[in-house]
């Protein structure tokens, strides 16, 4: 089933300085987000204790807070977890206090105030200071490793200035991502790390598709002795892979936003990541990875007089 005409003919690339502008203007915005408002960086980062709880009814986070005090623990990030009655607690650590004596304490402030049977402990999570700047280091040097890997891997299958496409689309869909996160101050945890690595699989997947088209369609203006004109060829083809790119974005959001709304609160975070990032990278694969690949014609590619001195050296 074809979900456009096959014979629809848009073109893209005479709205790539608008699109261009557009995302310079988003990565802007986003730096500057991630630079003065930062990220609220979950447990895992921080390190600290978290402690969740469950009540038999809603209760306020005031009257929380203020059972929790008495043992030292006022500060603590107190906030619902899918249902008013799912309550999940955040403490920063305390050098020489173990998590168990932490969530001990928690619990008999609780029930000492709303007895008992009205709390129930379901899980406590600890992650030391150490712990949490490593997790934080090997999160970054994952994202680098892959866009590192990314930028071989096309540089070798393509030529340097489609890698160099590729990778500043996938770089344009992280930033983005993240700014989206420090706008509304969404917790990044680990799992949205995960989120990240996840699209920078799927838009370099659409890039490639992309890409393999552009350069059969090369191929076979060379063949026939076509007149090549670049940008004709690159909007032919992001035409021609366009149904494909959109039928599979479409029916990968359907599965995440039931992830997104069904799944639950522990994976809230990692599918409104993913969202994002799907949406942001269907959009860099047709006007963000082509333009530049593009603007880039000649400034990484042998004149041919070179290419027969290499060809000759012993």
């Amino acid at each position: 089933m074809q979900l456009i005409r096959p014979d629809i003919n848009i073109n893209f690339l005479a709205k790539r300085k608008i699109a261009l502008s557009f995302s310079a203007v988003m990565l802007l915005v986003s730096l500057a987000l991630i630079g003065f408002k930062g990220l609220n960086l979950g447990i895992d980062f921080t390190g600290g204790t978290l402690v969740e709880v469950r009540f038999e009814k809603a209760v306020p986070a005031a009257y929380i807070r203020a059972a929790i005090t008495p043992a030292g623990y006022g500060n603590a990030v107190i906030q619902e977890f899918g249902s008013p009655e799912e309550i999940l607690i955040r403490v920063q650590n305390q050098e020489g206090v173990e998590a168990s004596t932490i969530s001990t304490a928690i619990l008999d402030g609780l029930t000492e105030t709303f007895g008992a049977d009205e709390v129930e402990m379901r899980r406590v999570e600890f992650v030391g200071p150490q712990v949490g700047e490593e997790l934080k280091s090997s999160g970054m040097w994952a994202v680098i490793y892959t866009l590192g890997g990314i930028l071989i891997y096309v540089m070798v299958r393509f030529k340097l200035r489609f890698a160099l496409g590729a990778d500043a689309a996938l770089l344009h869909d992280i930033i983005i991502v993240v700014g989206v996160f420090s706008a509304l101050q969404l917790e990044f945890s680990l799992s949205v790390v995960a989120a990240l690595l996840t699209v920078l699989g799927y838009s370099l997947n659409d890039t490639i598709v992309v890409f393999d088209r552009i350069r059969e369609n090369f191929a076979d203006n060379k063949q026939k002795k076509k007149p090549e004109d670049e940008v004709s060829v690159c909007n032919a083809s992001i035409n021609q892979t366009l149904s494909r790119t959109l039928m599979t974005s479409i029916t990968t959001l359907l599965v995440v936003f039931s992830l997104y709304f069904f799944g639950g609160e522990v994976i809230h975070n990692f599918a409104f990541a993913l969202l994002v990032g799907i949406a942001v990278g269907t959009y860099s694969s047709i006007f963000i990875a082509s333009p530049i690949m593009l603007s880039l014609e000649g400034k990484f590619e042998m004149s041919e007089e070179e290419l027969k001195e290499l060809e000759a050296r012993p």
